[in-house]
């Protein structure tokens, strides 16, 4: 069932220049002592960084990475933001209900998204194929394997007979699944069979917009709102100038403009102010200024991409942990930035739309 807790994560330094085994065990430590509720990983099979990653080529496999964190971790919630489906779903399944026999119940989120490039398709030998179908089909294929009972499928990706799975998780809906994009799309496909919807980098207003779908959605399917998330890239300063100066905020408008974002105000991509909500740049004041906009427009699992600054990961982790998150959680308790969906929120929506 969704969450709607409000939670506060990570994501781990899992790729690039700085991914190691030292700086994940000594985040992921860190991270929990803190009392951060979640750490995420990415997932690429053959990695091409972009302006916002770098130049290394590093990409440590994301299942790898949660079992090693969920070794030295005893309470923080294990992520993925998101899977790709390169992955047999019979595999993806048993990969994660072992990490839930690991790490204990409750712990494991599965995202899963349909990726962005073709070359890690085409590599894998599933180039041309119908990623959206090919995810509904994989959710599908290990929702019945987590019954735990034996399990026979017929599809137009997969066919198997008399197939189960050992370890199975604690319940059949103990693993939350949430699906991951930033399209109208994607919060039609969360509400339709996921738990969750986790679009990444996305502006305040457009993740509004995506909101209100989610709930126009579930009131008209008659299905529960899906938790809804967000991974906005954070550098955390003492000035606003400085965070954002340590920000590539240039490639990140470069994006905006590629991105089926609404638009800002001005009508045009051209300032960081721009981009509110994909990037939270500031002193801790701002962070949390910013955090609860998305908490009034009905965000609830919020995850910090340090990605820009993981040359820098104790200091960052620290300014949240010890800046950031105790005030939130003083405000949470004291039912700051609280969130009502809007009545026209319950009509359903244009058959267009």
């Amino acid at each position: 069932m969704p969450d709607h807790t409000r939670r506060y994560g990570l994501l781990l330094p899992h790729f690039g220049e700085h991914a190691s085994r030292k700086n994940l065990l000594a985040m992921s430590r860190k991270a929990e002592e803190y009392g951060f509720d979640s750490l995420w990983v990415r997932d690429h099979l053959v990695f091409h960084p972009h302006g916002m990653e770098g130049q290394d080529r590093t990409h440590i496999e994301p299942m790898e990475v949660l079992g090693m964190v969920a070794g030295v971790t005893e309470k923080v919630q294990l992520g993925t933001g998101s899977l790709i489906p390169y992955r047999n779903p019979i595999h993806a399944a048993l990969c994660l209900s072992s990490l839930e026999r690991l790490a204990g119940p409750g712990r494991v989120i599965a995202g899963f998204g349909i990726g962005t490039f073709d070359h890690e398709f085409v590599a894998s030998g599933l180039g041309g194929i119908d990623r959206k179908e090919l995810v509904e089909e994989q959710v599908a294929v290990m929702r019945k394997l987590w019954t735990g009972e034996e399990v026979s499928f017929e599809g137009k990706f997969y066919n198997f007979t008399d197939v189960d799975i050992h370890p199975s998780p604690v319940s059949e809906r103990s693993i939350p699944i949430w699906y991951c994009g930033n399209s109208p799309a994607s919060a039609r496909r969360a509400v339709e069979y996921c738990d969750g919807w986790m679009p990444g980098r996305i502006t305040i207003k457009t993740f509004a917009k995506r909101v209100e779908r989610l709930h126009r959605l579930a009131m008209q399917h008659g299905k529960p709102v899906p938790t809804a998330s967000a991974i906005p890239i954070t550098s955390p300063g003492r000035t606003r100038e400085e965070a954002i100066s340590k920000v590539n905020w240039s490639e990140m408008m470069e994006q905006a403009i590629r991105a089926k974002w609404e638009l800002p105000d001005s009508g045009k991509w051209e300032a960081p102010e721009d981009l509110e909500g994909a990037l939270i740049a500031g002193p801790p004041e701002t962070i949390i200024q910013e955090v609860r906009k998305y908490h009034a427009v009905g965000g609830t699992h919020l995850v910090f991409d340090l990605r820009f600054r993981f040359d820098e990961w104790e200091e960052c982790v620290g300014i949240l942990g010890e800046e950031v998150l105790p005030e939130l959680r003083r405000g949470d308790a004291a039912g700051e930035a609280k969130f009502e969906a809007p009545a026209e929120w319950s009509q359903p929506l244009p058959a267009k739309a």
